[in-house]
């Protein structure tokens, strides 16, 4: 992906209070499909969604970022189907369910608890724990539908 975009993209959503998590850009058709994938602290709703859209489209319109190809713009929260890989994914899901797969192989599910720009403690079965991000090979959000102590 060309840097112009990347740059485009992210002063503008920054302008917004608001962190890009993904750019995408793919062929559907004789088009693109550029997907843009947002997050910030307290979550993201359908008003920062639907600001990011237009402040984007308008910044992607008057730029030559796109080119001349046509291309359709998605704009979506983070998802939580995307891995945790940053620090403030950490603090942004602090008391969440997370599934981690760790670089000696063994998994450990628990609850996010305090995070740092370092590491996480892991509320686990066997207690609490704190790993270091570079002990951590993947984390992945669980769904729990019916929470009872949220």
């Amino acid at each position: 992906m060309d840097d112009r975009l990347a740059n485009l993209v992210s002063e503008c959503v920054s302008d917004l209070a608001l962190d890009v998590e993904a750019i995408e850009l793919t062929p559907a058709g004789n088009k693109r499909v550029l997907r843009i994938a947002l997050d910030r602290d307290g979550g993201v709703g359908i008003d920062h969604i639907t600001a990011a859209t237009r402040a984007l489209s308008e910044a992607l319109d008057s730029s030559e970022a796109m080119g001349s190809q046509p291309y359709t713009l998605e704009v979506t929260s983070r998802g939580v189907d995307r891995p945790l890989t940053a620090p403030r994914h950490w603090r942004r899901n602090a008391g969440r369910l997370v599934r981690l797969r760790l670089t000696d192989d063994s998994s450990i599910d628990g609850r996010i608890g305090d995070s740092d720009d370092q590491g996480v403690h892991i509320e686990g079965r066997s207690g609490s724990q704190r790993l270091t991000y570079d002990q951590i090979n993947t984390a992945l959000v669980q769904t729990e539908l019916n929470r009872k102590d949220a």
